[in-house]
């Protein structure tokens, strides 16, 4: 499916002025923050090429999140960590990091489009179900937000060695899946999550 602008096109016709995307990254990771991102897009200057970020190539994320940057009217990227998820469930600390992500922008946004999910934001909102695939400006926090969370995922990897968490960026793969069994979870794994836990268990 083609990201469009359709949407923020006639949102401002209706006369807002500064609407957001917002989306998040890494909510069904077993290890790590959850990334989110807030984009409000410059209808003067498009960027071509905007997808959900999961169906773009590596070096693709990255050259639109370049992109996006430099030509957005705002942009932020928030998290919230490993320990929130743990304590507020991962939906809520989802929806946590998207809120960070929208009161960081500068300026503020005036209308919110959000994949899937409403925060609290007291601004009007649409939450909609797959925008990252259809809207571009969610699709523009999608790639933000993936690309920030990849990147620290990197970082991670030499911190954590033998985890492979550059490789598979903290999601739950049969090589995660057995250094967690070999190795035990590391302080920044969510211990709320079942093959944590039961990692966890298996090593006390």
């Amino acid at each position: 499916m083609r990201c469009t602008t359709q949407l923020e096109d006639r949102l401002r016709r209706e006369g807002f002025c500064r609407i957001a995307g917002v989306d998040e990254a890494g909510r069904g990771c077993l290890f790590g923050p959850v990334f989110a991102a807030a984009v409000i897009l410059d209808p003067g200057r498009p960027v071509p090429g905007l997808a959900d970020s999961k169906a773009l190539a590596p070096a693709r994320r990255l050259e639109l999140a370049s992109l996006v940057r430099q030509r957005a009217i705002a942009w932020a990227v928030a998290s919230a960590s490993a320990e929130e998820i743990d304590r507020i469930n991962i939906r809520e600390a989802s929806r946590l990091a998207m809120r960070r992500a929208v009161e960081s922008l500068t300026p503020p946004c005036d209308y919110l489009l959000v994949d899937a999910l409403h925060i609290d934001w007291p601004a009007p909102q649409q939450a909609l179900i797959r925008g990252d695939a259809s809207v571009a400006a969610i699709a523009a926090a999608s790639i933000l937000a993936k690309t920030a969370r990849d990147a620290l995922m990197e970082e991670l990897d030499a911190a954590w060695p033998g985890y492979g968490i550059a490789r598979h960026k903290g999601y739950g793969t049969a090589e995660h899946l057995d250094a967690l069994r070999r190795l035990g979870p590391t302080p920044l794994h969510r211990r709320s999550f079942a093959p944590v836990r039961e990692a966890l268990q298996g090593v006390l």
